[in-house]
């Protein structure tokens, strides 16, 4: 196996993205960056809103474990931001989370999470999430905040409130305020941007304690104090509607909700009529995202791919303006980040498939652009690849979509080493823009394939099927398929022609040798699913259990799906890295499937990384992982 250093190339195209998340201060005057550091280190950043300020440092993590997520605005001098992480403690690993204040000059730091007392009778690592950022109140804001019963033996002084609930928090001094009783199951709180909490979610529990699918979704009336019932929503089936966020102009709730079996935009009133209307609902695909702008962040559009992600705005002055800043922009897709309290400043960012992106400064008063901070420098004055979008027919004649990469300034598309590269997921879908691990692919001199397979998200319930685990004879079929067109058209190959993936994408890669062991040349799975009995046992621990045995299926179906039964089928030399403290994926699915391919003779490593999570945010490990992978890579067609 290669064990080659990264080069300039690797370190370059593995480090992080330069800006995490980006805000701007209400009265416009500043803005807060979380912005990725060397290796695994993230910092928080103030500069004035002004063309050329020089960022002052406010805090930095190391990333062993806890990352700097985002800062958001509580004042124009006030920050409130979120450190996350994940640590294994014994066999499992838990993420945490905690959210602090501090001022924009720093100092005054504040906890604004809820602290454990030492009597705790459980655990509850979240450490809340922003509801609301009370625009005129300057430096409150609504937060969730979890509480679990607190006694011991021998006092009378117990605390009995257990679950999630909402309160007010001066960040300044800490003090707190009740807004929401917390309760058991609640999991989900929106505000209707104006201090009012006006819906909850709650999902349900069996009597063994674990999660049931369907969630309750309950609202408050206007002027009102109790709760009335919304919705229900199942997280298997996806059915019923699912609010995401409010209009309290116009006292509506906007969400999710199928329509001809595809996710489209629908409002429902809040009131006792609950009228529902659709929105915009699109005739090919899912609805893919509610679009929130300012402070209260208001809902004025929805997003959705085809080829394109592409947006439709039911706010006429939104839409204007974001057309007129994709132009100014050379017609880059554009995204409106933050916006000042008066509108007349905010954040843009705007990127491509051959441009990594940035964010900008919009002061609509000059109508002017100020760049900020590019998100990947160290790729300035490199040629990337443009992603086209192509179609091949699979083996039952259906149509699948994908795109595809070539070699920057190849000429010639014809004999290629070529990747397959499969999403994670399933339920999701590769879309058109910059793909670091695409474009270092493609640099390396590879033709890579992404095909959006059936089970693949955002193309409705048809095509979803079952999912991509207990329809996994035609999701990785429809993977398999796009290496015999890269084939077929002459552009890989057969010799070179390889499969690599991450999450169940390297579930896929490793799948695949199952229905076609010879077609792969060479595997490369990063934190890949490998065995459904092991992910089923580790899971009886958390109160989605059943929910992930309806999702992935048990018994014989579950061995049949599982990469590790196959090992002795084997023709492709493995390569596979995982971290050890990955949440999504234990790092036990990788040692599992390399002791069955070891003890059947083929060849395989894993490489494994200390401390690190699913999405292996170290920007030297991702070096090291793109080089090793590439080389291994290249290897298999010589």
């Amino acid at each position: 196996m290669a064990q080659g250093q990264p080069d300039a190339l690797a370190k370059a195209f593995g480090a992080r993205e330069t800006v995490i998340s980006a805000s701007l201060a209400p009265d416009g005057s500043k803005i807060a960056l979380i912005a990725a550091g060397p290796g695994r280190t993230t910092r928080a950043f103030v500069l004035d809103a002004v063309e050329g300020a020089e960022p002052k440092s406010l805090a930095q993590t190391g990333g062993k474990p806890e990352y700097l997520q985002y800062c958001n605005w509580a004042a124009s001098d006030r920050l409130a931001c979120q450190i996350a992480g994940q640590t294994r403690y014994v066999d499992h690993v838990y993420g945490f989370s905690t959210l602090f204040a501090v001022d924009a000059a720093g100092g005054n730091i504040k906890q604004l999470s809820q602290r454990r007392g030492e009597n705790a009778q459980g655990y509850d690592f979240r450490g809340g999430e922003i509801v609301d950022l009370l625009a005129g109140e300057q430096g409150s804001v609504l937060m969730t905040r979890s509480y679990v019963p607190e006694g011991k033996i021998g006092s009378l002084v117990e605390k009995r409130q257990e679950g999630l609930g909402v309160d007010r928090v001066d960040t300044r001094t800490g003090a707190t305020k009740r807004i929401e009783q917390p309760r058991p199951n609640a999991f989900h709180y929106v505000s209707d941007g104006r201090g009012t909490v006006r819906i909850m979610g709650n999902f349900e529990r069996d009597l063994t304690g674990y999660q049931k699918s369907r969630l309750t979704f309950l609202y408050r009336a206007t002027g009102k104090a109790d709760w009335s019932n919304l919705s229900t929503y199942d997280t298997l089936t996806q059915e019923g509607f699912y609010p995401l966020g409010i209009d309290a102009d116009n006292n509506i709730a906007y969400g999710y909700k199928k329509i001809a079996g595809r996710d489209a935009l629908v409002s429902v009133a809040l009131d006792a009529g609950l009228e529902m209307k659709t929105v915009f609902a699109h005739p090919r695909v899912d609805i893919g995202g509610l679009i929130l702008v300012g402070r209260n962040r208001r809902p004025v559009g929805v997003s959705y791919v085809e080829e394109h992600r592409q947006a439709f705005y039911f706010d006429p002055t939104v839409a204007a303006m974001t057309k007129s800043l994709s132009k100014a922009l050379d017609g880059k897709k554009v995204h409106i980040g933050d916006m000042s309290v008066d509108g007349q400043k905010m954040l843009v960012w705007a990127g491509s498939d051959t441009d990594p992106g940035q964010y900008y400064l919009y002061d609509k008063a000059v109508r002017k652009l100020a760049p900020i901070m590019p998100d990947r420098p160290e790729l300035a004055g490199k040629t990337l690849s443009p992603m086209q979008s192509v179609s091949f027919k699979a083996a039952d004649g259906t149509m699948i979509p994908a795109y595809l990469t070539l070699p920057p300034e190849q000429g010639n598309a014809k004999g290629l080493p070529a990747i397959v590269l499969p999403h994670g997921g399933p339920e999701s879908r590769d879309e058109w823009g910059f793909d670091w691990l695409v474009q270092y692919y493609a640099a390396r001199g590879f033709a890579v394939i992404q095909p959006q397979f059936r089970g693949s998200d955002g193309f409705g319930d048809d095509w979803v099927l079952r999912n991509g685990y207990q329809s996994w004879r035609t999701s990785v079929s429809d993977v398999i398929d796009a290496g015999r067109w890269l084939v077929a058209q002459g552009i890989a190959d057969p010799a070179k022609l390889t499969i690599a993936g991450w999450s169940y994408g390297g579930y896929a890669a490793l799948q695949a040798q199952a229905l076609d062991p010879a077609l792969f040349k060479a595997i490369v799975a990063i934190a890949p699913v490998t065995d459904f009995a092991d992910r089923h046992r580790r899971s009886q621990q958390w109160s989605n259990y059943y929910l992930q045995q309806q999702r992935m299926g048990t018994g014989k179906a579950a061995d049949e799906a599982s990469p590790s039964s196959y090992a002795a089928e084997f023709r492709a030399p493995v390569l596979m890295f995982h971290g050890t403290d990955d949440a999504n994926v234990d790092i036990s699915q990788a040692k599992i499937m390399q002791g069955k391919l070891e003890g059947a003779g083929k060849r395989s490593q894993l490489v494994v990384y200390d401390g690190l999570t699913h999405n292996l945010d170290d920007s030297d490990a991702r070096a090291d992982m793109l080089q090793k992978s590439a080389d291994f890579l290249l290897a298999a067609g010589k």
